[in-house]
């Protein structure tokens, strides 16, 4: 009977390693299944950025062309505005001009309005 109980022992070690064999397939298991969902997860992460841009590539395309249609309508219409502006002061140069030196050059001496006609004599009259 001394030969049996070591072959149960011996039976139980076994045993004991197919179990430590099975939690270590079932741990490599796990580890590449993290491994693969993190592959996975990546890829996707990749596509939809990819995705992503190329809508905003496609938004920015569509409005960069409004923008720059804008940008020449305000710019043409800044240059009438300015060639409007430049032909007016071309045609009214020199009336205003003339004005200005008339104004300056013909001079009617006046009192202020509010200077008092007796007030003109100086200290004498104080």
């Amino acid at each position: 009977m001394a030969a049996h109980p070591s072959q149960g022992i011996q039976t139980l070690l076994e045993a004991e390693k197919d179990a430590a064999k099975i939690v270590q397939q079932a741990r490599q298991y796990r580890v590449q299944r993290l491994k693969d969902a993190r592959s996975e997860a990546t890829k996707e992460i990749e596509e939809y950025r990819r995705v992503k841009e190329d809508e905003f590539k496609a938004f920015e395309a569509s409005y960069a062309g409004n923008i720059s249609n804008a940008q020449v309508t305000v710019e043409k219409e800044t240059d009438d505005k300015v060639q409007s502006i430049t032909e007016v002061f071309e045609a009214q140069k020199d009336q205003v001009l003339r004005k200005l030196l008339d104004r300056v050059v013909l001079i009617k001496p006046e009192l202020h309005r509010n200077l008092k006609k007796g007030s003109l004599g100086g200290p004498e009259e104080q």
